[in-house]
């Protein structure tokens, strides 16, 4: 089994750290390990984010709905990752999301003060957690083109790309047809359409109630061209 210092160099937190310095961290910062058993909720939606929560193994379900629920995107996220973690600073640290345990899951839980400390202490840590902030910063840009182009395509790819992470998996989007092409605000034959076109280049696979994303990066792909 991968060493302590094996499995947190594999978070996307941590990347291109050294054992000695992860060693030194651990050492100093107050690192919480949590279980949870399948099925169990890990973290409910607006509840406050006060810590960074790394998957260091097992599988969640992150799930992000509208006030009536008629409207959902859920991904699958791995081990190694970390949830939502754009969600520790700004103007609004509260989880946009639910988080469900898929399998028997562990959870590495840093204080925000804590975390604060680690960026301080190594430029690694710091230029990690500032990649990520800006790839998030970044993919609301393309969205904005996206949705000012007219092109339903990229409207649709920029709201999967906007409540997902780049590492999720199994990406769902739960909704009726008729409420879905109200909101983008077109005909039903032109929405039709445009899911099946999708579907046959391979991005996603659709029913009455759902559209299964099959391949993120094409989505991604599809509203940098414009």
């Amino acid at each position: 089994m991968d060493s302590m210092y094996e499995i947190l160099k594999g978070l996307p937190l941590f990347h291109g750290a050294s054992s000695e310095r992860i060693s030194d961290i651990v050492g100093k910062a107050k690192f919480h390990f949590l279980k949870y058993l399948a099925g169990e909720r890990i973290i409910s939606s607006g509840e406050p984010c006060t810590h960074v929560k790394l998957i260091i193994s097992g599988e969640v379900r992150s799930t992000i709905a509208n006030a009536s629920e008629r409207f959902k995107v859920s991904q699958t996220l791995a081990s190694p990752n970390v949830i939502a973690p754009e969600f520790l600073f700004g103007l609004g640290t509260n989880y946009p999301c639910t988080v469900d345990a898929i399998t028997d899951v562990s959870i590495l839980q840093i204080s925000k003060n804590d975390y604060i400390t680690i960026l301080n202490r190594d430029h690694v840590f710091l230029y990690n957690f500032l990649n990520i902030l800006s790839m998030n910063a970044q993919k609301s840009v393309d969205g904005i083109l996206a949705l000012s182009s007219g092109n339903l395509e990229e409207r649709i790819a920029f709201w999967i790309i906007a409540l997902t992470q780049k590492s999720g998996t199994d990406i769902k989007i739960t909704c009726k047809q008729r409420d879905l092409y109200s909101l983008f605000g077109v005909q039903r034959t032109s929405f039709i359409a445009t899911l099946e076109s999708m579907k046959q280049r391979g991005m996603i696979d659709y029913s009455q109630n759902e559209i299964i994303v099959i391949s993120r990066p094409d989505l991604v792909n599809l509203i940098r061209q414009i």
